[in-house]
């Protein structure tokens, strides 16, 4: 009889779950996943564990800092790897953080022809960096590129 393995080295580890084993140590050095240690200090990790480096892959995917992942992971109780219920919840907090990016980008497609389509520089018709022409009280030219090198004013 076969029994399931508990814990990975880090090799290991890296391999089920598809990623560099300097990966998982910068994971491990931004707390978002942790190992025991041998007496050989060599890192050992949880099967658990290898959900949680999934999860963060899936949210990394995404366009979720990890910074954010590492809040999310935070409301964990007892600091415990997610469940079919913590995946549910965290993947709808970040579904609606995707629709939210989703929507941020077909806005800019629909408007970057109006941003590089002038071709004059001064910004004056970007509905992106200076919807209501702002800029232009500024003077001409690429105001947000010279903006902060020396006085513009002649």
């Amino acid at each position: 009889m076969e029994t399931k393995k508990r814990f990975f080295t880090i090799g290991e580890a890296a391999k089920r779950c598809d990623v560099a084993t300097s990966t998982l140590r910068f994971y491990e050095s931004k707390g978002l996943i942790a190992s025991i240690r041998t007496h050989g200090n060599q890192r050992r990790y949880h099967a658990a564990t290898l959900r949680t480096i999934s999860v963060i892959r899936a949210a990394q995917k995404i366009g979720i800092s990890l910074e954010e992942i590492k809040d999310a992971l935070a409301t964990l109780p007892d600091n415990r790897q997610p469940n079919k219920k913590d995946w549910e919840r965290l993947s709808k907090q970040w579904a609606a953080t995707l629709d939210q990016k989703i929507n941020e980008m077909q806005r800019l497609r629909d408007n970057l022809d109006t941003c590089i389509g002038c071709g004059c520089l001064s910004l004056k018709s970007c509905r992106i960096f200076n919807p209501n022409d702002e800029i232009a009280a500024h003077g001409e030219g690429p105001r947000f590129l010279i903006e902060g090198f020396g006085d513009d004013s002649e």
